[in-house]
């Protein structure tokens, strides 16, 4: 237990410094030099724009390593609830670390960045992720719930393009916009029914017994909510795109119908 909890604890701090050295530091002197056009942008794009950095650099990182722990790590693979993995826990740790970072910079800007149902998706994936850091269980699982993050880098970039003012139909616009909507509908919506499958098929079972009301509580009721989100913003975006693809319609029909006439 106590070499768990130093685990969490280290790895949590240095993602929470790293965090705010990349949105304070790191991202202003990067994105200028990548980007000519962020310097002229107001403040408070800036502020958006550089916690955007941010939570871009994690999703990749905690992404790419919960599809790595999905699918290779044996141990918990073998037992989903009670399978023990260092780098599980590593993961779990970044991500907290990110996510209290991220809520003390959308509390310090609030006028500027602050929203309501990011304020309960990150409590809630914190007080979740909490009791697999002190108790070391349910890594698997929360490692899968990690998987989602995996949409956030295509959801950050259409706001850079948009900030930007990239023109709507631009091909780099449009490519990203359909890769945000399948991605985000396979990692945050599609994994629903199996992932509430598997959630029923363990309940009443000695393993998930011996997690104890309060880790099953907290299990159930913070997937829920953050499932009710993940569905929300997938309708948000689902009509952004079908938006797109109703006005590129509209942009084809008035072009056949010019070139029409000038024949």
């Amino acid at each position: 237990m106590g070499t768990n909890i130093n685990l969490s604890l280290s790895t949590t701090f240095t993602s929470f410094i790293i965090s705010q050295i990349l949105f304070h530091f790191v991202s202003p002197w990067f994105s200028v030099k990548v980007s000519p056009g962020v310097h002229s942008l107001s403040f408070e794009k800036k502020i958006e724009w550089n916690s955007r950095i941010v939570s871009t650099c994690h999703s990749l990182v905690v992404g790419i390593l919960g599809l790595y722990i999905f699918l290779f790590d044996e141990a918990t693979i073998a037992d989903p609830l009670w399978g023990y993995s260092a780098i599980g826990i590593m993961n779990i740790g970044i991500a907290s670390g990110y996510l209290i970072s991220d809520l003390l910079i959308i509390i310090l800007y609030w006028k500027v960045i602050g929203d309501k149902s990011f304020i309960i998706h990150h409590c809630a994936a914190i007080y979740a992720y909490f009791f697999v850091l002190v108790y070391g269980v349910l890594i698997y699982i929360a490692n899968f719930r990690l998987l989602a993050e995996l949409s956030s880098p295509f959801v950050n970039q259409r706001w850079f393009f948009e900030t930007l003012k990239y023109p709507k139909f631009s091909k780099a616009n449009v490519i990203n916009g359909v890769l945000m909507t399948v991605v985000f509908s396979i990692v945050r919506i599609a994994a629903i029914p199996p992932f509430y499958g598997f959630m029923c098929s363990v309940y009443g079972t000695e393993p998930y017994l011996r997690l104890g009301f309060l880790i099953q509580f907290t299990w159930i009721s913070t997937c829920v909510v953050l499932d009710v989100l993940n569905v929300m913003w997938m309708i948000k975006i689902s009509k952004g795109c079908i938006k797109v693809i109703s006005l590129i319609r509209q942009e084809k029909a008035k072009k056949s119908l010019q070139n029409g006439k000038l024949e």
